[in-house]
């Protein structure tokens, strides 16, 4: 009994940083804030689908804007243009920003999804400042927008595909990390005895083996197995017996089984994933359903209870309260019916009332025979005294 007994257990950080923001954040929960009302709306709307689609929206056009500026000409034509759509989407990701904040001012930092938030507008801000302390000829300057590219990453949080695939690859980091770490070791090897027998002074490949990292890089090429034909007809020029040995070997080790080991790990992890992601929709659509279904309940009991007061009050009659009450029904109201006609409860009592119609079908037909026999019986019955009846009138 005891493998089913689960005791719940508070884990505790065992960084300093993550135990003080537990600590701040148990102070900060106990403070009531004095504007519920508004935490409440704001927090519905950037819950809201219509926000969701309109940052997936503004994230799409920055991106295709940033598309068209990688053209001189066109974005020498529409400067003024790209101008005032940077200026309006800086605005969109820093109002999303605030409008966050404000709504869970401590909880909004314990989410790696809005730390990533935080860095990308950092990485907006970037350019600006150095515009506005080095100037517009700074020569670094290519650098920092450049990787403004990164903005199309704040797409990640209003994707739960996405985030179940990066889920998936941040499980498999200790796998994968073993699975390289063989491949390192067994490229080390490779290169350490690559470098013996054909980076020798005499007559030896240098460009590809000369030295340690050399060899690396050969390595590389051969597990990838792109160029690996160049990289042996170089060692067949130069009449090496153990090179295509060491090729083949190297090439089944490397790309055949840790190459193909590595992307069945990712592979295994990313259908887990899926599979949990599919599993917590159906969850999701559950419990959506269960709620609509208990809001109906309610209203028609609501309808029924008024209705029940209607008719003490003497209002109007049962067949129009009943008319009324069905102009209340909407179309929504037949799934509240799904559970009640597929649960065991109701088919057991259905069942048993097909088996009592059964019976009592079966009895009345045992009921129409007695009365067919009788009827037969009188009109078997019924030339006699016919018979009779004319005799004692002839006497």
């Amino acid at each position: 009994m005891s493998e089913f007994l689960h005791v719940p257990v508070r884990t505790v950080s065992s960084s300093l940083f993550g135990t003080a923001s537990e600590v701040v954040y148990a102070r900060f929960k106990k403070i009531k804030r004095r504007d519920p009302e508004c935490q409440a709306y704001i927090r519905k709307v950037v819950k809201s689908p219509f926000f969701q689609i309109l940052m997936i929206s503004t994230v799409a056009t920055n991106a295709f804007f940033m598309v068209l500026g990688t053209d001189y000409h066109i974005r020498y034509r529409l400067f003024r243009l790209f101008e005032v759509s940077e200026i309006f989407f800086v605005s969109i990701y820093a109002c999303e920003f605030l409008m966050k904040v404000y709504v869970e001012p401590i909880k909004f930092w314990r989410d790696g999804y809005n730390l990533l938030d935080v860095v990308i507008i950092i990485i907006v801000s970037i350019p600006y400042a150095l515009r506005k302390i080095k100037g517009n000829r700074y020569k670094n300057l290519h650098i920092a927008d450049g990787i403004q590219s990164l903005r199309i990453l704040k797409v990640i949080p209003y994707s739960r595909g996405i985030r179940t695939l990066i889920t998936a690859v941040g499980q498999t980091v200790y796998t994968v990390a073993s699975v390289l770490t063989l491949l390192f070791v067994l490229m080390y090897i490779f290169a350490i005895l690559g470098f013996c027998l054909f980076g020798v002074r005499e007559n030896g490949d240098l460009n590809n083996w000369g030295n340690l990292a050399a060899a690396f890089f050969t390595l590389f090429s051969l597990a990838t197995v792109d160029g690996w034909t160049n990289l042996q007809e170089e060692l067949d020029k130069r009449k090496f017996s153990v090179s295509r040995t060491f090729t083949i070997i190297f090439i089944l080790l490397a790309s055949f089984i840790f190459l193909n080991m590595f992307v069945g790990v990712m592979i295994m992890h990313t259908e887990d994933s899926i599979k949990k992601f599919q599993r917590e929709l159906m969850v999701e659509r559950h419990l959506t359903l269960m709620e609509e279904k208990q809001m109906i309940l309610k209203r028609q009991q609501e309808d029924v209870n008024r209705l029940m007061n209607t008719q003490k009050s003497g209002g109007k009659s049962f067949i129009e309260l009943v008319e009324d009450f069905k102009k209340t029904l909407q179309h929504t109201d037949p799934m509240v019916l799904d559970d009640f006609g597929t649960s065991l409860p109701f088919i057991d009592v259905y069942l048993t009332t097909l088996d009592n119609q059964d019976t009592i079908i079966s009895k009345l037909q045992e009921l129409y025979y007695e009365i067919v026999n009788v009827l037969s019986l009188m009109l078997e019955d019924l030339p006699q005294q016919k018979a009779s009846r004319s005799s004692e009138m002839m006497i």
